[in-house]
């Protein structure tokens, strides 16, 4: 898996490999800024569909067989 560098991560488009509630492209929003002075762990992810938002550590999206990196059709996701 290609590294991820963080300062680029807001703004990037991801595809999850198995949609849930029709659910399947995400846009990274923010850096969520935890409460004491360590570096954030966690991304506030936007789902294109339905607008939903939710929390998720960074380091998942390294996680091939759940994250593919930009917005993906079904035809792409395989190859």
């Amino acid at each position: 898996m290609p590294t991820l560098p963080r300062n680029k991560l807001v703004g990037s488009k991801w595809t999850a490999v198995v949609p849930r509630n029709r659910e399947k492209h995400f846009l990274v929003l923010r850096w969520v800024e935890p409460e004491d002075d360590s570096p954030p762990e966690l991304l506030e992810l936007e789902a294109v569909h339905s607008g939903r938002r939710f929390t998720l550590p960074w380091r998942e999206l390294k996680d091939a067989s759940r994250w593919l990196q930009g917005w993906k059709r079904a035809s792409e996701d395989s190859g």
